[in-house]
């Protein structure tokens, strides 16, 4: 995937300007694809060249004008097209786990702060999304659709990635407490 697809669909979402899009990177589509500040403003202005983007300069009360991108009809085609088309199954790049392989031509146990840092930082993301799905989906505050409505296809979908989300860090931490388990048979005295 482009940076390119992840921002008309981050747009089609809700309009923004680039700080409103890097800040929209930084807390939900940045666990799926991440983009530093300068490569979102530079991405958005050859988009912007390309037609791909509208961009309106939006008046500030005391600051100065923001540029507010919004989806052109060139944009919304190039995504339409490049959801069509097929896609390959990611393969999995994981330093860790190349790490742990490693770990049997050094010292095993040695490995063991490193595997519960990120265990740690797996707890932390999962937490995030829990309360994110309360907040968004399931809790109190969730706008929640009158019961003869039809499903609102951007929620669901939205929703069925947070999901995907929480089921990966469950299945990472499940991983890395099998993992730490293994590493401790190594530690001096076991």
């Amino acid at each position: 995937m482009a940076l390119e697809h992840a921002i008309l669909v981050s747009l089609l979402e809700k309009p923004g300007s680039g700080y409103e899009l890097a800040r929209r990177f930084e807390r939900s589509i940045g666990y799926f694809w991440t983009a530093t500040h300068q490569q979102i403003y530079r991405v958005l202005k050859r988009m912007e060249n390309d037609g791909w983007v509208e961009a309106r300069d939006v008046p500030q009360r005391g600051r100065p004008d923001k540029k507010e991108y919004s989806v052109a009809d060139l944009g919304r085609a190039a995504l339409s097209s490049w959801l069509h088309d097929p896609i390959e199954p990611e393969s999995v790049r994981h330093d860790l786990a190349v790490k742990i392989r490693g770990a049997a031509f050094d010292d095993p146990a040695a490995l063991i702060r490193e595997v519960e840092r990120h265990r740690q930082a797996h707890r932390d993301r999962l937490a995030h999304y829990l309360a994110g799905e309360e907040r968004d989906f399931t809790g109190p505050e969730a706008g929640a659709a009158a019961p003869d409505a039809s499903p609102d296809a951007e929620r669901e979908l939205q929703h069925v990635v947070l999901r995907g989300g929480i089921a990966y860090e469950r299945m990472m931490i499940g991983w890395l407490d099998d993992v730490l388990a293994t590493l401790a048979r190594f530690r001096p005295g076991h």
